[in-house]
This record gives structure tokens, sequence and C-alpha cells, in this order.
């Protein structure tokens, strides 16, 4: 996995790379109670807005951590927001999205660097 500085992290399936946050970001969010995700099919680029969520302290942007296609949002954090809680690492993602070039995960955090950002 790798890991941005405002909290995400990145895992790469086949030929997708599947986004979420962090434990340590659900944490400092708190319940969250709202996810807006983005639409299937969305050219995004990196460090625009592109998911949405609300929790009981506050409203956030979840900003894209590359530049590619989403290709597939986790539909089912729509009725069931405290699933990024509960399980942020996994059944808590947000969306999966394709980019043209992998080497660009390089330039990201691994996890004993992530570590050390948030010590």
């Amino acid at each position: 996995m790798k890991y941005t500085e405002e909290h995400e992290w990145l895992r790469v399936e086949g030929d997708l790379i599947v986004v979420g946050i962090t434990e340590y970001a659900t944490e400092q969010l708190g319940d969250i109670v709202f996810v807006e995700l983005p639409e299937e099919g969305t050219e995004i680029s990196k460090d625009d807005e592109v998911v949405v969520i609300e929790s009981v302290k506050a409203a956030s942007e979840i900003l894209a951590p590359l530049d590619g296609e989403v290709v597939e949002v986790n539909d089912v954090l729509t009725d069931n927001p405290a699933l990024v809680n509960e399980d942020p690492l996994n059944d808590g993602w947000f969306f999966k999205m394709k980019i043209e070039d992998m080497s660009v995960l390089d330039e990201l955090m691994d996890e004993a660097a992530y570590k050390e950002h948030i010590g």
C-alpha cells in the first residue's frame, strides 16, 4: 500500500488503484455520517476534490491522489457511511481508478514513511 500526506491509502489490484482513507484519518474525523462519491467514468486530476465526507465533527473533501479515471465506486457507503470508520482499509474504500503510469506510485509514501508522517 501507498499513502498520501492527506491520509489516503492506495492499493494496487490488477490494473486498478483502490483509494480510501487511513484509520488515522477516521480517528481525526470521528463518526462518518455521509459520503458523496464521484460518478463512474469521471476523469480526475491530482488534487481535485473527488469525495465529500461529513462526520459528526466536520465536512471534509478527499482529494484525488493521482490523475486517472474513476472506474468503480463503493456504493455501499451511500447507505452505510459508518463502514469507513469500521473498516477503513478494506470494506470502507471509496473508489477504484485507472491510471496511465503505475510508476507514479513510487512518489508516494510507504507504510514506514506514513507512520513517521503521523508520528
